[in-house]
C-alpha cells in the first residue's frame, strides 16, 4: 500500500505563498486521483483540490489562489498556495482515491499557519 508524506507547511503572513508536497513511498500513485484536504482547529476535514490525470478541481475557497499539480517522475503532488489568508490556517493532508471512491492512504499532514 502506498504511503504518503506531506511537507512544505509553515508560518507565513497573509498574502504570502507556500508550496506543499505530497510524496508517495512504497508504491506510486501516478495513475490515481490524489486530493488535498485541510482541517482547521475545531472543524471537520474539508476537501481542497484534486488532480486526476490531467484534470483538476478546486473548492471555491481555493479557486484562483491554489494550484494542484503532479510530477509523476517524483511520485509527488504539489499544492501551490498563493495570496494566503488567516482562514487558510489548517493541517493539510493528502490522500489517494481508492477504487471504492473513498480516499485513503492518508499522510500525517503538514501545518499551515497564516498570520494576519
Amino acid at each position: 500500500q502506498v504511503h504518503l508524506v506531506e511537507s512544505g507547511g509553515g508560518l507565513v503572513q497573509a498574502g504570502g505563498s507556500l508550496r506543499l508536497s505530497c510524496t508517495a513511498s512504497g508504491g506510486t500513485f501516478n495513475s490515481d486521483a490524489v486530493a488535498w484536504f485541510r482541517q482547521a482547529p475545531g472543524k471537520e476535514r474539508r476537501f481542497v483540490a484534486v488532480i486526476s490525470g490531467g484534470e483538476t478541481f478546486y473548492t471555491d475557497a481555493a479557486k484562483g489562489r491554489f494550484t494542484i499539480s503532479r510530477d509523476n517522475a517524483k511520485s509527488t503532488v504539489y499544492l501551490q498556495m498563493n495570496n494566503l489568508e488567516p482562514e487558510d490556517t489548517a493541517v493539510y493532508s493528502c490522500a489517494v482515491r481508492l477504487p471504492t471512491g473513498a480516499y485513503g492512504s492518508w499522510g500525517q499532514g503538514t501545518q499551515v499557519t497564516v498570520s494576519s
